[in-house]
């Protein structure tokens, strides 16, 4: 029995490592959401400075914005009637949550990635949209790769017109 189970416990873990070499492998430049934006588009986004983080129930997220949007940050935007300049750049990457189980307090900490989102300003491109423009890739729970959700640039645009006297953008540069 304790090796059945020491078993099952070896082949979960090795099957959760695969994921995460799965995500790790997969090539992201060839992802595009049908008939919209490209992940090739927002190459480094890695490296964005933070925005804002935010929460959802057992999701986390973390926004960071391109040098372009984030100078637009740090003078004051959003703000009503003020626009981000063209090339404004942001991603949302979230993550399940899961207990710290080093920490010696309660905290809940990013766990399995579970999508990665894209938004860029650009007017000439996107004019239907008041210039913006959205993708959004979710892990694929039985490839655990990145798959396009929806179609289209306009994907997210309906749910940010709430936001439309701030440009758009819903997230606040919070104080440091």
């Amino acid at each position: 029995m304790k090796t059945t189970l020491a078993m099952a416990a070896i082949s979960a873990a090795g099957l959760a490592a695969l994921g995460g070499i799965a995500l790790a492998a997969q090539d992201r430049s060839a992802l595009k959401v049908p008939s919209g934006l490209s992940f090739s588009e927002f190459k480094g986004y890695e490296a964005w400075e933070d925005v804002a983080v935010s929460q959802v129930p057992g999701s986390q997220k973390l926004i960071a914005a391109n040098a372009t949007m984030m100078a637009a940050y740090k003078k004051g935007l959003p703000a009503k009637g003020q626009k981000f300049p063209e090339g404004s750049r942001v991603v949302k990457i979230e993550w399940s949550q899961k207990p710290n189980p080093a920490s010696p307090y309660p905290v809940q900490v990013p766990g399995e990635l579970k999508s990665v989102a894209f938004i860029v300003k650009d007017t000439k491109r996107f004019p239907k949209t008041n210039g913006w423009a959205y993708a959004k890739f979710d892990v694929d729970p039985k490839t655990r790769t990145l798959k396009p959700e929806g179609t289209g640039a306009e994907c997210g645009y309906a749910c940010h017109t709430a936001v439309a006297a701030q440009d758009y953008i819903f997230t606040a540069y919070p104080p440091r």
